[in-house]
């Protein structure tokens, strides 16, 4: 396991702009240790910094991004203050939050956030330094059931140990206020009972020998799958049980995944490709019209499906994702799409490299109807 490169991992974009995000300011990777204990600071332009993803807290929206920046909005996306308390300046990958008041944010470095006030303050519950120690003590527990794979497990934990906190989380799920999952490069994956007060290292449960990266995670009461490079596909009954391998319909990354009916999942990926599953267990290919990358997908109030690429472009399916139409091109600005949310008025709420954006959809219907 060498040092994550980011601009190696050609298909991990989020990774990818985080990575070019701290090479515009100036920040070698190896800085990010010192960073896990510097507190972000209050940037005037926040908004318009390099966001990765965006989630509705009750009627808040909460987007984090590069530098620790956590932007909130209490008018569906029209204005944003950014938070007043974040412990690290390490760029944050995902967020998700369970009511109005409870969510975590991960990132680079290993670090895991906690904020129990709607994201304006926030602390720090894990980072890279403690997540290699929570891997050691894993190993050590399972040398007693198995041996083999102990052995391997503590070769992972020396070399997280010796390489430092340079590992990023991408993906965080809470089935509930207690009970969370969150995951990243190579294979990473940590699980909490007590809403992230203890934390344990789960990674030997993924059927993921390979260590590839994992990019998202979709749960609800009917299961949870995650996603990732390479065609992983890895489904489990619930937190904290086994998860195992799905035989994958396609062998690029996948980026998302979005639950489109009972027992009905659509995935997506690179260079365009999606599938969803039926009733039968039987993936089917959905023709996209789109051939760079999809990044991440919604399933609206209306029961719509909308889903975002790495070209900048929305498409919209209102027919459970067996079908896809673009959305106008003209409300939107061409640049990466890196995660989108429905804000409480019914608006897309947009994050990626320019920030965060705004765009209503009966606009949208409207222009792509002339």
């Amino acid at each position: 396991m060498s040092n994550l490169n980011f601009h190696g991992v050609r298909q991990g974009l989020r990774v990818l702009l985080l990575g070019v995000a701290l090479a515009a300011a100036g920040v070698a990777h190896s800085a990010s240790v010192d960073l896990l204990d510097t507190p972000a600071t209050v940037d005037q332009h926040a908004d318009r910094a390099v966001l990765l993803a965006v989630v509705r807290a009750g009627q808040r929206l909460v987007a984090v991004g590069e530098r620790g920046i956590v932007l909130l909005s209490d008018d569906s996306g029209v204005s944003w203050v950014q938070s007043r308390s974040v412990p690290s300046s390490v760029a944050l990958t995902a967020v998700s939050f369970v009511d109005a008041d409870h969510g975590w944010a991960v990132g680079h470095g290993g670090v895991i956030l906690h904020s129990e006030d709607g994201g304006q303050t926030w602390g720090k519950q894990l980072d890279g330094k403690l997540a290699a120690q929570l891997e050691w003590q894993g190993a050590q527990a399972q040398s007693a059931v198995d041996p083999q794979g102990a052995q391997r497990r503590f070769g992972a934990a020396q070399q997280l140990v010796a390489e430092g906190a340079d590992k990023p989380f991408l993906a965080v799920y809470f089935a509930d206020s207690q009970h969370g999952l969150v995951v990243g490069a190579y294979g990473l994956a940590m699980l909490t009972d007590d809403a992230g007060v203890h934390w344990r290292s789960v990674g030997s449960e993924l059927d993921n020998p390979g260590g590839m990266h994992l990019y998202a995670i979709l749960g609800d009461a009917q299961g949870v799958v995650i996603v990732g490079e390479q065609g992983t596909l890895l489904r489990g009954t619930a937190l904290g049980q086994p998860f195992s391998r799905v035989q994958s319909p396609y062998h690029g990354t996948w980026f998302g995944a979005v639950r489109v009916a009972r027992g009905q999942d659509l995935i997506f990926g690179l260079k365009g490709n999606a599938y969803r599953l039926e009733e039968g267990g039987q993936w089917q290919p959905v023709e996209t019209g789109e051939r760079s990358s999809l990044t991440a997908g919604k399933q609206l109030a209306d029961g719509s499906l909308v889903v975002a690429s790495e070209g900048g472009r929305l498409l919209r399916s209102n027919d459970h994702g067996q079908h896809f139409q673009p959305l106008a091109a003209s409300v939107l600005d061409g640049s990466t799409i890196t995660d989108l949310t429905q804000s409480a008025d019914g608006a897309l709420v947009l994050t990626g490299p320019r920030g965060v954006k705004r765009v209503t959809i009966l606009a949208a219907n409207r222009e792509t109807a002339q």
